[in-house]
């Protein structure tokens, strides 16, 4: 194991998990209509934790692979958009333009975790549990999307 390697990226991921610290759901996210499959506040922290892990983990062992580089190209792609959504999301309480970034964010860990399993085996199934935590996040942000029209954001106009 190269411990340098699998600190950058676990540095990487500390930049995306900064931004959960400095845009906290707050007031705001809690009074949302929710479904009642929503993840309670408690995993959020232990599940990206977690996740990070298994992430730099992936990136490590993909990054000593012969032809790693689309890999890690989309690697770099996806954890460019995971700090993206935190800040529009909860920043900006853009639920829409979440949304999007949501969408971006889903192909890309899912192109990753391809590119990934393509080099090693062990790296493609690290990135399987983010995946799946990103497929949960994408039908949160859409179920809060769709029941959540008057929220008076995303440029929406309340009450007119």
């Amino acid at each position: 194991m190269d411990y340098l390697v699998f600190a950058t990226y676990l540095a990487a991921c500390s930049g995306a998990a900064a931004t959960g610290a400095v845009f906290s759901p707050g007031p705001w996210y809690r009074a949302l209509k929710k479904p009642v499959w929503t993840p309670k506040d408690w995993m959020f922290p232990v599940v990206w934790t977690t996740l990070y892990f298994l992430m730099a983990g992936a990136a490590m062992i993909a990054s000593q692979e012969e032809g790693s580089r689309l890999a890690l190209a989309l690697w770099a792609l996806q954890i460019t958009l995971n700090t993206l959504w935190t800040p529009i999301f909860f920043g900006l309480r853009r639920i829409r333009a979440g949304m999007l970034v949501m969408t971006f964010l889903w192909l890309a860990v899912a192109a990753t975790t391809v590119s990934l399993a393509t080099l090693s085996t062990t790296a493609g199934l690290l990135f399987l549990p983010y995946l799946l935590w990103v497929t949960i996040a994408g039908a949160l942000n859409f179920w809060v999307m769709l029941n959540n029209p008057d929220t008076g954001y995303d440029g929406a106009v309340s009450g007119a």
